[in-house]
């Protein structure tokens, strides 16, 4: 309850400064260059060197040692090879754009067998290939392994983070250069991170402010077409200019976040409610299951014969306990902010599950004009 309040109040502190100001941000920290993006590169590979942590004599990783031998002229059949000390691994990495053939990129490597860590590994030679097929850099180099995992000969085993996956840094070279059409248009298309028709008109205003009437035109919520030098080394200046100019972002949408494992619940600070009444209270109910014992004595039955003791008769006992808290109400008038919202909720000692109800049955009641979404 402490933590959910502090939360609620950051927000309540910046809240007014949402209603009174607007967002001013620079046109690359709300926009891509539409075109301009880094490319996804896999490859599969080999990590030998481990200290004993490897696949072990699994098909794939012993078929790998075997091509991998073969290039070199030597023949071996997977009955002669122990894959103790390696591991077959997939290999990702990002293309940024605009990389040139020569310059290096970092790679991951993750384990795809049973390798219980990296620690110590060195990846063979391996090709990265992009969504074509084509091969765009080849990664080779010792793998860093921020893990540690440690067994003992009784199958207790200790396992600090991940030491199944590792980076090499730098570890691919980039063989090859992904075309883009940036220098080949009059033009730059901006994409928002976050359709907003609101922010997309103003980025066309601020650029026609900026450099002259008709340069920008918004294409959609999400797009804006600005007119651009056809000269690669103007346009490189251009967008270097264009992107520092600083625009007016729209306010956000009301929105109410809730994170329904962790509990925890953002509300933006454009989030009203209707006229609407709330009453909230709790039911608990605790049952305590006891057993009596009682153990039989022996008994006399006649003829001077006794019958011994049955053995204990064991009595269940059950307790039921019904506690009800008062249900305590509060009414929102007509336009209610955050502020007043979050006040009412938490002058009745609401907790963030309790929150949770309420606000969603304010969604139900059509009182509160604000997305809620789950996640």
């Amino acid at each position: 309850m402490k933590k959910l309040s502090i939360l609620l109040s950051l927000l309540l502190g910046i809240s007014p400064f949402w209603a009174s100001a607007a967002f001013s941000d620079r046109i690359k920290d709300l926009t891509s260059l539409a075109g301009v993006r880094s490319n996804q590169l896999v490859g599969y590979g080999v990590v030998v060197g481990l200290a004993g942590t490897g696949d072990g004599n699994t098909g794939i990783t012993l078929q790998s040692m075997q091509s991998l031998v073969a290039r070199f002229g030597i023949t071996s059949d997977t009955a002669g090879m122990n894959g103790d000390n390696a591991a077959a691994v997939m290999i990702t990495a990002n293309l940024p754009a605009f990389t040139k053939p020569g310059q290096a990129i970092d790679v991951t490597v993750s384990t795809i067998g049973g390798s219980a860590s990296l620690k110590g590994g060195t990846l063979l030679m391996s090709p990265l290939l992009g969504a074509d097929g084509e091969t765009y850099a080849i990664a080779q180099g010792n793998v860093v392994v921020g893990g540690l995992g440690v067994e003992g000969a009784d199958n207790s085993s200790i396992t600090v983070n991940i030491p199944t996956v590792g980076r090499i840094p730098r570890g691919a070279s980039v063989e090859k250069l992904v075309p883009t059409a940036f220098l080949d248009t009059d033009y730059v298309i901006l994409n928002l991170h976050r359709g907003d028709f609101s922010t997309s008109h103003n980025i066309s205003e601020a650029v026609n402010a900026e450099f002259g009437p008709d340069m920008a035109v918004a294409l959609d919520k999400n797009s804006i077409r600005v007119r651009a030098p056809a000269d690669p080394s103007q346009k490189v200046s251009f967008v270097a200019l264009l992107e520092n100019i600083e625009v007016n972002r729209a306010e956000p949408p009301a929105k109410i976040i809730i994170n329904s494992r962790s509990g925890t619940i953002v509300i933006s600070g454009n989030v009203k409610v209707s006229p609407a009444a709330v009453s909230h209270g709790s039911l608990s109910v605790q049952v305590a299951e006891n057993l009596n014992v009682d153990q039989a004595d022996a008994t006399a039955i006649g003829d001077g014969a006794v019958a011994g003791a049955a053995g204990p008769v064991i009595t269940p006992d059950t307790e039921i306990e019904v506690k009800e808290e008062t249900a305590r109400a509060f009414l929102f008038d007509s336009g209610v902010s955050l502020s007043d919202l979050v006040d009412s909720i938490n002058a009745v000692g609401a907790t963030s599950s309790d929150l949770v109800a309420i606000l969603e049955a304010l969604r139900e009641a059509g009182a509160l004009n604000a997305e809620l979404i789950v996640i």
